[in-house]
């Protein structure tokens, strides 16, 4: 024959959590309409940042050189630039275009509406 023990409430709080589902991590927001977000860490996590045309805006330095993915909300095509030694490159990014893992990404320096007189890079 079995004995019920008692339980100290505390012993059982704790295991009810102990058994209580997981925390799940937040799955990342999407862009605002109209805007590009570049994220520090691949599929879209990360620190992240939001360009929204038109001109052109340098990316803060916490994705300087550093962005390893990106989604596009907008309707036009965007640019990323890469200020290189006396010249300049950019990358094109299509409307509603998004990469998971971007390596083009370790180069960005901003994103423009144009292609800023750089060459393909």
């Amino acid at each position: 024959m079995f004995r019920r023990l008692a339980l100290p409430a505390a012993l059982l709080a704790a295991v009810a959590v102990l058994g209580a589902a997981p925390a799940t991590t937040a799955a990342p927001t999407a862009p605002a309409a109209g805007s590009v977000c570049f994220w520090t860490g691949a599929g879209q996590h990360g620190t992240s940042w939001c360009y929204t045309p038109p001109g052109y805006t340098d990316v803060p330095e916490s994705l300087h050189d550093k962005a390893a993915s990106f989604r596009s909300d907008a309707d036009t095509a965007v640019y990323a630039i890469d200020w290189a030694r006396g010249t300049c490159y950019y990358r094109l990014i299509r409307a509603h275009d998004l990469a998971d893992n971007w390596p083009w990404g370790a180069r960005l320096d901003g994103v423009s509406d144009t292609t800023m007189g750089c060459e393909v890079g």
